[in-house]
């Protein structure tokens, strides 16, 4: 009885996920998005960007882009559009007080195939994301450290 009861207990440990990643799992629509570039505080999305993280029990995609976006016709004017756009997807687990992103896909090739970790907290329903200094996505040769705030919507 008592091996059954274990292997029992053991198979819901695997199968479950942990609580952290429960507590996650909904849609959040982007509060702010701040970054320090070199040291240098940037806000290359504006003061109010739009878009949403979508967290499933073991999967996530998110999209979110600039305020003040206009449609471009030029290849500056595009090019200034891919600087205010952030999209990837892929896996994610909880580690603590961190979260692992894996990446399946990105909108520049520099996190696509790799891990991305944030530090997390949760507060109500405001999502708190503080990276580490990483390499910047749009211009690799400088480093940068991003901390966005996500408020749940369902």
């Amino acid at each position: 009885m008592l091996r059954l009861i274990s292997a029992l207990v053991l198979v819901l440990l695997i199968s479950t996920l942990s609580l952290g990643q429960q507590s996650l799992v909904g849609t959040y629509k982007i509060v702010s998005h701040d970054v320090q570039v070199n040291g240098t505080a940037l806000q290359n999305l504006g003061k109010a960007p739009h878009g949403y993280i979508v967290l499933t029990p073991d999967r996530f995609v998110a999209f979110y882009t600039g305020d003040k976006r206009k449609f471009g016709t030029s290849v500056d004017e595009k090019a200034a559009l891919l600087d205010t756009l952030v999209g990837w997807s892929g896996t994610y687990r909880i580690d603590g007080g961190k979260i692992i992103f894996a990446m399946d896909a990105s909108w520049t090739e520099i996190w696509t195939g790799k891990d991305l970790v944030r530090n997390w907290a949760l507060s109500g329903n405001r999502l708190t994301l503080t990276g580490n200094l990483e390499p910047f996505p749009t211009d690799p040769s400088k480093t940068a450290v991003v901390r966005q705030v996500w408020e749940k919507v369902e």
